[in-house]
């Protein structure tokens, strides 16, 4: 009897168009059953305790870093990202995987909590537990650092992780499994599944005890929904439209050259680049002129040509192309480049000027090397306009004197004063947004919180002469816990 082929899909070099591989796509009985091989070797994952994983996961980073080079040239063939781009991500996911083997167990250490003068005899404690199973949906754009912001937490917080890369880039969700196999104690801890849709849809329904999925609003909402029939809890890390305010006081050279770097770097695809400036119109005209001089120096190719490569996505390049016809239809100018900038698979830089906040291109997210820059009268105004977006991902803000009160103002998850993306290069701070930019949190105490569920537990220590919580409760019980009540009012709790 022949046995049934297993359906396959390919990944592709976006630059070129060629195969860069294929892959088996992975159908729902499949995906239920690594998810049930992981359940049974989640408890053997626990009971490794904290150092016993470290010592599993520091091998693991040491392993990857090692590798580098290889990594780096799968990352550059299946999103055509420079190389020396794919490197600098894998470092970076190496970095926050070392940071969360080191301190889960610190974060999740057992608190004491004060159990108030009415309950004095009770001991308070709030225990930390691994969840179990997480699944975690990734993305294409940095196929490697941010599913590590999930992966490498879970792991660490006590979980198993099956792993569903996205279609473009499965190559990397595959390598990551092999090389953790090679340090991995016994089988089943992390497992990759490759496919479509409706692989991550699978992984969905499968009775994970968590999903974190990173991509757009549009797929966020999905999956959430899909999770909540099963009641499935999410991380939901989505897409931005991230500002940049520059103040009159701001370097502009250093604005200019971050700016430009967050806008384009990556082919403009990064969740946290900035798509829209508002600059004080008191320095404005220099801003946009350096913008326009660095933007000259700067030209998609692919990977050894050019400073970023293509749109790894074919079809972001009709989303890219409308948003630059857009602004111009609804009354925005091209200070630098154009609709003919669009040359499938690549996008020349474009800056875009004076666009009204009423236009798709300022209220939806682009995803390619566009920057809009608008004057505005003061940074007051700038933080209304930041704040009207329905995104509330990132935000960088440029200024010698009011940087902290300008990023305190701000409705966002994020903000980096006087530099860009460097809130997602320290570990131990959270990483996520607030808005239709999701909800929960990776990366720091709060990532790996994220991947544990907390356990009350109280115990008595000895036996007071009341009876509060029993039939046999008095009056004079009753009067004692009103008077105490009106007293403390929650004081020595």
């Amino acid at each position: 009897m022949a046995t049934k082929r297993i359906p396959t899909f390919n990944s592709h070099n976006p630059a070129t168009g060629e195969v860069a591989g294929t892959y088996p796509i992975i159908n729902s009985s499949h995906v239920n059953e690594v998810v049930g091989k992981a359940r049974d070797a989640a408890t053997q994952w626990q009971n490794l305790d904290f150092n016993g994983r470290k010592k599993i996961l520091l091998a693991w980073s040491s392993l990857i870093i090692n590798r580098v080079d290889r990594i780096a040239e799968l990352i550059s063939l299946e999103t055509g990202k420079p190389v020396s781009d794919a490197k600098l991500e894998a470092s970076m996911a190496v970095s926050h995987l070392g940071w969360a083997a080191r301190h889960a167990q610190d974060i999740m250490r057992t608190s004491y909590r004060a159990p108030g003068l009415l309950m004095a005899n009770m001991s308070a404690s709030v225990e930390r537990s691994p969840l179990g199973v997480v699944g975690v949906i990734g993305p294409w754009n940095y196929p490697i650092f941010t599913p590590m912001g999930s992966i490498a937490y879970a792991l660490a917080a006590g979980n198993t992780v099956v792993f569903k890369p996205s279609e473009y880039t499965p190559g990397v969700g595959m390598w990551l499994q092999e090389t953790f196999n090679e340090v991995a104690p016994f089988a089943d801890i992390f497992t990759t599944v490759t496919g479509l849709g409706e692989t991550g849809s699978a992984l969905c329904l499968s009775g994970v005890n968590k999903i974190s999925f990173t991509g757009s609003t549009r797929t966020a909402k999905l999956v959430a929904s899909q999770c909540a029939t099963t009641m499935t809890p999410v991380v939901l890390e989505c897409g931005g439209k991230d500002p940049v305010l520059v103040a009159a006081d701001a370097n502009l050279k250093r604005a200019v050259d971050a700016t430009i770097w967050s806008a384009m770097a990556n082919a403009g695809q990064s969740c946290i680049g900035a798509e829209r400036v508002y600059v004080d119109e008191k320095v404005a005209d220099s801003f946009i002129n350096l913008a326009v001089e660095l933007a000259k120096t700067i030209h998609a190719g692919a990977p050894g040509d050019g400073n970023y490569g293509p749109a790894t996505m074919p079809s972001q390049i009709k989303v890219i192309e409308s948003h630059i016809k857009t602004a111009i239809k609804d009354g925005g100018t091209c200070a630098y480049g154009g609709p003919k900038s669009v040359k499938a698979p690549f996008v020349q830089p474009v800056i875009l000027l004076d666009v009204p906040e009423e236009s798709a291109a300022m209220r939806e997210e682009t995803f390619g090397p566009i920057i809009i820059i608008n004057r505005v009268k003061n940074m007051q105004e700038a933080i209304q306009l930041a704040n009207a977006s329905q995104y509330g991902l990132g935000a960088n803000v440029w200024s010698k004197r009011k940087g902290k009160r300008i990023a305190s103002a701000l409705e966002c998850g994020m903000v980096a004063i006087n530099s860009t993306f460097s809130f997602a290069a320290v570990a131990s701070v959270p990483f996520g947004g607030v808005k239709d930019s999701g909800y929960g949190r990776v990366h720091g105490p709060e990532g790996l919180l994220e991947y544990t569920y907390p356990r009350t537990v109280v115990r008595t220590r000895f036996n007071l002469p009341l009876h509060f919580l029993s039939f046999k409760r008095r009056a004079k019980d009753d009067t004692l816990v009103i008077t105490l009540t009106r007293w403390l009012k929650g004081r020595l709790g």
